[in-house]
């Protein structure tokens, strides 16, 4: 098991996460909700930005209190992680008012995963 320390703990490690899942599917439960960007298929790339965010938190968490700590198997991992989250997200919309399902949305989603562990590897310089 990994060391444990003051920034190696649960609410250090995986509360981050839990909250951001628990804000992405608060805003994916708002009916009608408006994309940020206001330009064509602007929602693709709030849809990457979102999930960019959430798998930077999977990156650290997985690779931080996990075995997983390579750049393959932590980012693997990290990212089969918020692709599951993001199906889940994408049946969740399905059933709200005014809200739509759409497998082009989880592909943005995927897409801000895996940008996400490239960059948590270059800042890590891995």
């Amino acid at each position: 098991m990994p060391q444990e320390g003051p920034r190696s703990g649960f609410a250090w490690t995986w509360l981050p996460i839990l909250v951001y899942v628990a804000l992405i599917f608060t805003l994916s439960s708002q009916k009608d909700l408006a994309p940020p960007f206001h330009f064509s298929e602007g929602d693709k790339l709030a849809h990457t930005l979102e999930y960019g965010g959430l798998g930077m938190l999977l990156a650290r968490g997985i690779r931080k209190r996990t075995r997983l700590k390579g750049p393959l198997a932590g980012g693997l991992a990290a990212v089969l992680v918020g692709f599951l989250i993001a199906a889940a997200d994408e049946v969740w919309q399905s059933h709200v008012p005014g809200r739509n399902s759409n497998v082009l949305d989880w592909f943005a989603d995927a897409n801000g995963l895996v940008l996400a562990q490239l960059a948590f590897l270059a800042i890590r310089q891995e």
